[in-house]
């Protein structure tokens, strides 16, 4: 089958509003973590979160578009615009058809029905919003990339817990290989830091309670206590190869391996075994036509919660052998925090900028190793290095496992 390779990137994050931003504050192990100023978290557990910072949607769009637009729709229509200026891909009346948008979400408009809900409670049902459904539909930010731009191809949303945005490049990536598409806008976008948001995840124990918000969320270190929540989202332009190279594309890296597994296990924990990650990442090699002992980088789910990363651990061995202790792994939700569905889209982005810097990113807030977590974490600096074949893991909720492989372009 023919390549798919990737041509543009965007991004919104706790960060940064772009790209550029964004990935030199990773390498330069910046965290997002502040307290939370969308609502008062006063009586709240958990006070902390990583925002975006700084965003005003009206910058990017009309008054009436940004009113008419959930938080998470904002994320996802401003990213996809910079990848696909990035890219260079023209959308025409020839094209249009052969262009998908599958940009994902997990949740979708939370706080937007959130706010609604207590809006019928306390004004009735004639103060609901008519535009209330475009915006809590987590196929919001793939209908309305589609429309500013014109796209007439296959648009939707997949929705895998966390592991929606590698789940949704992994159907765009199918749908290219399959010759169904010439061209994708694909990734995910994600917006829950709501009450209810923080809530929710506070009321299953997830959640980091630490004083010092200056040192968490703290992935793979003994002292982990749970993760901090975040939003944003990542955008990339995939293509046949091609397409790419007959329209005279930069191309930057090819997708090279895609899998996916459930644990059939349980609703909230991973498998404790790690079998299920670990046939994902062995199945995306696989796919991939890659050897373990190929793997450069991973970059790992790594929430920072006592159950993922363990068993993260022990699914990176199960696919790797005794070569998993010699792969520098890390995960940047310890600078992102973990924006849901987004964050495994937003990852990928990071393994091509990896890719092309020759710099793998730190695992910041690192200080006690975990003994049952005894992998190389790049802890706290970033690291130089040639990196051909990269690894990206997104696990979820309902025992979803998915996995990216994002290889050098030759």
């Amino acid at each position: 089958m023919e390549k798919v390779v990737i041509t543009g990137t965007g991004a919104i994050s706790p960060v940064g509003l772009n790209v550029a931003d964004t990935w030199q504050n990773i390498v330069n192990g910046v965290s997002g973590v502040a307290p939370i100023t969308r609502f008062d978290a006063s009586q709240w557990r958990t006070q902390i979160a990583c925002e975006v910072k700084n965003f005003n949607p009206k910058d990017y769009m009309s008054a009436k578009d940004a009113r008419r637009r959930d938080r998470f729709e904002h994320f996802g229509t401003v990213a996809a615009q910079e990848a696909l200026q990035s890219s260079g891909l023209e959308i025409t009346e020839e094209n249009t058809g052969r262009i998908g948008v599958l940009v994902s979400s997990a949740l979708g408009g939370l706080k937007s029905l959130q706010d609604s809900i207590i809006r019928l409670e306390k004004e009735g049902p004639k103060r609901i919003s008519p535009f209330l459904i475009p915006m809590i539909m987590p196929n919001g930010a793939a209908s309305l990339i589609g429309i500013d731009h014109g796209i007439k191809g296959p648009a939707m949303s997949v929705a895998s817990a966390c592991a929606s945005g590698i789940d949704g490049i992994g159907q765009a990536w199918m749908m290219l290989r399959l010759g169904m598409i010439d061209a994708a806008v694909t990734g995910a976008s994600e917006s829950v830091l709501s009450r209810a948001g923080i809530g929710a995840f506070d009321r299953i124990n997830a959640l980091s309670l630490k004083k010092d918000h200056t040192m968490t969320p703290a992935p793979f270190d003994k002292n982990r206590d749970g993760l901090v929540m975040g939003e944003g989202a990542g955008i990339i332009v995939l293509e046949t190869e091609s397409h790419a190279k007959a329209r005279g594309a930069n191309i930057l890296a090819e997708l090279a391996g895609y899998a996916a597994t459930a644990d059939a296990f349980h609703v909230t924990a991973p498998s404790s075994d790690g079998s299920g990650g670990g046939t994902a990442i062995s199945n995306a090699l696989i796919s991939a036509g890659v050897n373990p002992d190929e793997v450069d980088y991973i970059n790992a789910h790594g929430t920072a919660t006592p159950l993922n990363d363990v068993t993260e651990t022990k699914a990176i061995k199960y696919a790797l052998g005794e070569q998993a202790y010699k792969v520098p792994t890390s995960s940047t939700k310890s600078m992102t925090g973990h924006m849901m569905g987004a964050t495994g889209a937003l990852e990928t982005i990071f393994c091509v900028k990896a890719i092309q810097d020759s710099v793998m990113p730190p695992t910041i807030h690192y200080e006690t190793p975990d003994p049952e977590c005894d992998l190389d974490y790049i802890p706290n600096q970033a690291r130089e290095k040639k990196i051909k074949v990269v690894v990206s893991n997104a696990f979820g909720f309902g025992g979803h496992n998915s996995v990216l492989v994002v290889r050098q372009y030759k």
